[in-house]
Parts: structure tokens; sequence; C-alpha cells
């Protein structure tokens, strides 16, 4: 495969990381800004690095160092608390012990410890799927796996497990690729993917999972195994929006488009368009809107200030995979409703430099339709200092992604049209109770108790099936987690 620039991430990163560090005392700057952290869990841990490890997790501890090339960290040391928060430092979580794998043979020993001694394992990229504490597991963190490669004639990226989506972007650009990404550049490809990935291409180009050629991952038994279409077919259905509960994925080939340019951003409008705004949407987005355009429609409680708007406002982003004009050509039947905004608007830039954005999904749910009462409910949770909500978002998917065949992964409920994210409390769902379907995305779903919810009753049993053949103990799968049948 040839290299794109910037595409050998993995040094950049291990240069940043740090070295072994099994044994250093406990102090420890915070690697995140320390949300969610406390003054007591700090003064808990303030000797924690001169504990030793309890028995079991010393033999665990040896047997790692002598088949593991990355570094260790105990509890107390740099390393473990640099390491043991999530990406936005919501999740301090209180691992025995982290482990940074550099390759799939560093993850095959931790799974065959973790399996050998009884401790949990928890795997982790960016974390910015993590919302369950790796509290007493073996907390595997996958950033030093971070290498990017590009096949600009096959038009596949091969990709570490550790590596971002920004870092997949910024390879595949000068070929005039893009793959098919989220919204935020610093999220992991491999958790994305793994929980079904739906971006801003998706409706031409399907979910990122629907992009995965082939998957190199270390099984329950301890493993390194190739899964495609041909080859471990069940557990590569599996892997495509499955979640983390079937392998330990070491790296991912996944399919590139010929995108050199996208035309799309973000434009607003005063809030009085909203109404008609999301009744035009409601039936144009379905039968007119071409596959090459996404849209959302989203309702702000208080508007940015560069639209001199004060109080709520109307926005609409959008992305056309193509050109400035045919761009603009497909917008029309929308924005001629919406009228002329305010501020903001669409450019064409290349598909990295699209600043088009995405909506906090705190809640998620998935509509068939957007009856008017439901666009009052989404009107009601922005209206001033009444409203419950920061932002409200609709979004039409469809296209691709209702169109997968029957080989297509278990990833999302693919032919609900409609989804509505909402920044707020879960109580903001509430109006909408009557409209939802109860179903969600896996990569949007906080609630654990909900990730049924996320597969249609179909897939779910085939979910929990496989995962009584390829993962009968229970090994993964900290966050979301699927069980094996019982008995």
């Amino acid at each position: 495969m040839s290299h794109a620039p910037h595409a050998d991430t993995a040094a950049r990163r291990a240069a940043s990381g740090g070295g072994p560090d099994t044994a250093a005392p406990a102090v420890a700057r915070r690697a995140a800004s320390g949300g969610g952290r406390r003054r007591a869990d700090r003064a808990r841990r303030a000797d924690r690095g001169s504990r030793p490890p309890v028995p079991s997790l010393a033999a665990a501890l040896r047997e790692l160092r002598g088949a593991f090339a990355g570094p260790l960290h105990l509890p107390g040391s740099q390393g473990w608390e640099r390491e043991r928060v999530n990406w936005s430092g919501t999740v301090a979580a209180e691992p025995a012990l982290v482990a940074e794998a550099t390759s799939a043979a560093d993850l095959r020993a931790a799974v065959r410890v973790a399996r050998a001694h009884g401790l949990p394992l928890a795997l982790q990229g960016t974390g910015h799927g993590t919302v369950v504490a790796a509290d007493g597991a073996l907390l595997v963190k996958t950033g030093r796996m971070a290498r990017v490669s590009i096949d600009p004639e096959w038009e596949v990226a091969r990709v570490g497990a550790g590596a971002t989506w920004g870092e997949v972007i910024d390879a595949a650009a000068p070929y005039g690729l893009a793959p098919t990404s989220g919204d935020t550049r610093s999220v992991g490809v491999a958790g994305f993917t793994l929980g079904g990935g739906a971006g801003w291409l998706a409706r031409k180009h399907g979910l990122a999972a629907d992009n995965l050629l082939r998957a190199e991952v270390v099984t329950a038994a301890g493993r390194v195994v190739a899964a495609s279409a041909t080859r471990n077919s069940d557990l590569f259905w599996a892997l495509r929006g499955g979640g983390g509960s079937f392998a330990a994925v070491a790296a991912l080939e996944l399919r590139l488009h010929r995108l050199p340019r996208v035309h799309g951003g973000v434009a607003w409008f005063p809030l009085e368009r909203a109404a008609a705004t999301l009744a035009r949407y409601r039936t144009w987005a379905l039968r007119e809107q071409p596959r090459e355009l996404t849209t959302a429609v989203m309702l702000v409680r208080a508007a940015p200030p560069e639209t001199w708007i004060a109080g709520p406002a109307l926005g609409i982003r959008a992305l056309y995979a193509g050109d400035g004009r045919d761009g603009e050509r497909a917008m029309r039947g929308l924005l001629e409703v919406a009228g002329a905004p305010v501020a903001g608007g669409y450019r064409t830039t290349p598909y990295g430099r699209a600043a088009v954005g995405g909506t906090a999904p705190r809640c998620f749910e998935l509509l068939p339709d957007l009856p008017d009462d439901a666009i009052a409910a989404a009107l009601a949770l922005v209206d001033g200092e009444r409203g419950a909500a920061a932002a409200v978002e609709l979004r039409c998917w469809d296209g691709a992604v209702a169109d997968a065949g029957p080989q297509a992964g278990p990833a999302g409920h693919r032919r609900v049209p409609f989804s509505l994210k909402i920044d707020g409390p879960a109580s903001a769902v509430e109006p909408f109770a009557e409209h939802v379907t109860g179903g969600s995305f896996l990569n949007f779903l906080a609630d654990q108790s909900r990730t049924r919810e996320a597969y249609t009753a179909a897939d779910w049993e085939r979910l929990v099936r496989l995962k009584g053949a390829l993962d009968p103990t229970g090994l993964f799968g900290s966050t979301h987690r699927i069980a094996p049948p019982a008995g």
C-alpha cells in the first residue's frame, strides 16, 4: 500500500505518550481538564502507588510483562492517571492495570492474561464511546496502534485500532478520497465503525460499518484472525454494528470513496421559519433530496453570536457529495421555504475541511414521520428561558442506509427514516413519546439498559447466539455488553 503524507501516525502518538510506567510514584498531572473528578477522588488515591498489587494481579502482571511490548501502568502511576480517563474527562475509571497495546500480539497477550486470571477486560481507543468505568479491569488502550495507510488504486484504507477519523481523512485527501466518517475528527475509527457509524456521507455511501471490508481481530480464545465476507463471516457480520462484544480489533480495512470536493456548512435563519421549514422537510427529504445530499434541521435555544439573533434560531446543516452548483440546486426546494439566511452558509471545500458539525446526542430517538405535534414539541423545547433543551436536531437518513441488503451487519434500524437528537435532559423526550419508535443507533446511545433497542428483534437474537458461540464467557463488551445466552 502507498502511504499518504502523515499516514503513519503511530510514531507521532508514541512520542507524546510517555514510556513504561509500572512503578512510578503516585503523583500525577491530569491529562484531561478534570471534568468529573473530585478532591475526594484524588485523596483516596494519594498513596496507591506505594501499595503492592494483589496476588492475582501480581501474577497477571508478571505474565503480561513477559509477553506485552507496550507500556504497563499500575494504579497511582502517572501513566495510570493519564490513561484511565476518557476523552472528555467525564469517566475516570479505577482499572487494576492499564496496558497500552502497540500491536495485535499485544492485544493477544492481554486477552490471554485477562482470561487466564479472571480479570475483567476493557478496550479503549479514544474513549469517545466510553460511558462505563473500567473499575478493577485490565484496561487496554489502543492509541499507539494508530497507523493509517492508503491504497489509492483499490481505494482502501488500512487503519490501526487507535486511529482517529481525522487521521484517515488527512491520509486519504491527497488522493481525492474520503472515508464514511462521522462529524468529529477526533472520534476513533474502530469504535465508530463497530457501533454502525452514521455520518454525513451515509445517504450516498452507507454507514461506516457498510464500508468495512476486512478486520484483523483477536478472539476470546486468544487467536489473531481475519474476518471478512468470505472468512469468519459470522464474526464479520457481528462486527458491522454489534459493538465491542465480539473481539478485540487490531486493524480495519475500509472502503474509501472518490470525493475530491464537497459543498456544505451551516446556515442560520429566524425561528419564525422553523415550523414551515420542518413541515416541508418531512416530505422533501424523502421525495426530493438526492442521495448525494445529507441534511439536518436544528433548533437552538440561544443563537450563535454571529447570527445577531437574540434567542432561539433555526439552523440547517448540509453536506453535498459533489460540486457547489449541484449542491445549491439540490438544496433549493428546502431553502425556498426557509428563506434567506441571516448568517452562515454553504461553501465548496475538500471533504476534510467541511464545517458541518453536529448536535450533542444527550437524547437520541428514531421517528417514522414528522407529524405536526412532533414539530410543535421540538419548537417548545427551545422556547426561550422555558425551553428544556439547548438544541434539537431532526435528520433524514434513508438512501443507502435503508438500501443495505440482507447480508449487511446489524447496525441500526435502517428503514426508520428520521432521527431526533436532543441536547437536553432525558425528560425532554417525553413530549415525543407517541411519535418515536423506541429504537436507537448504538453510537448515540448512552443508556446501557437500552442496548437491545439499537437492533431489530431478529438481529438481536442472532447477536446473542453469536455471542454464545464466539465469546461464551463474556470476556468482551464493557460498554453496551451483549451477554451470551443464559444456561
